[in-house]
């Protein structure tokens, strides 16, 4: 059984392993990128498996009440699984110089600092001390409605949905939705399939986009096209906690 700082080391490895130019790049472009695998079967397993641990969740939201859309998701508690924890410690650092880069390019303040304990102690502070880290299922018929999770006044541009199940085996639809507003032009859509145990890093709220007056802000959302059948499950990674 590996050590707890073993573990916290293979999770650095894999995602510092990634081909960040690649991605950053495509972040850039489009607003979401793919990564490589990040999680083995077992661990996507294992994840989908805590989903009916209702002690490991702080709430449970039935999306077609709040008329979201349909399906469901829990917020974990700050108490996170190994996995969750490794990812979303591991995202960090290199998700961090492209924040800064984009803040800058918009003529924002970055207030995010070197750390992530740093960066979600300040959350704290502010009042967002709820943990935003996410499961979602969804069956036959559930969508998401296009939405940005911002929780707050501190927000981290940038987070993470890992897929859990194999999109074309497990479940089919379920496509990962993004759309941009462009100024005086209208919105640019994307959908992408997330293969099982890889991730996509998207945009949370808006980036900078070229201009005639050299960068300018493009509104983003992002959602999930309607599932047609099977079961599809993701793991949602915020970079700052909720109000």
């Amino acid at each position: 059984m590996p050590t707890a700082p073993e573990l916290a080391s293979s999770f650095h490895e894999r995602v510092a392993g990634q081909d960040w130019d690649a991605i950053s790049a495509e972040l850039d472009a489009y607003g979401s990128a793919l990564t490589g695998p990040l999680l083995s079967d077992a661990e996507t397993s294992a994840l989908k498996d805590l989903y009916e641990d209702d002690g490991s969740f702080r709430t449970t939201i039935d999306m077609a009440r709040h008329r979201f859309g349909s399906g469901e998701y829990k917020y974990l508690t700050h108490d996170l699984p190994t996995t969750v924890l490794g990812l979303r410690t591991a995202f960090y650092p290199h998700l961090l110089p492209l924040a800064r880069e984009w803040a800058q390019k918009l003529d924002r303040t970055a207030p995010w600092p070197d750390s992530l304990d740093e960066w979600i102690a300040a959350c704290h502070a502010a009042g967002q001390e709820r943990s935003a880290q996410i499961l979602l299922r969804y069956g036959p018929g559930d969508w998401n409605a296009l939405h940005r999770d911002v929780f707050g006044e501190m927000v981290f541009p940038l987070q993470v949905v890992v897929g859990l199940d194999a999109p074309g085996v497990d479940y089919t639809g379920g496509e990962f939705l993004m759309t941009e507003q462009r100024a005086r032009a209208q919105s640019r859509g994307s959908a992408t399939s997330v293969p099982k145990g890889h991730g996509l890093v998207f945009t949370t709220r808006d980036r900078p986009v070229p201009s005639k007056r050299g960068w300018s802000n493009a509104p983003m959302r992002h959602g999930v096209s309607t599932v047609r059948s099977g079961s599809r499950h993701t793991l949602g990674l915020v970079f700052h906690d909720a109000a």
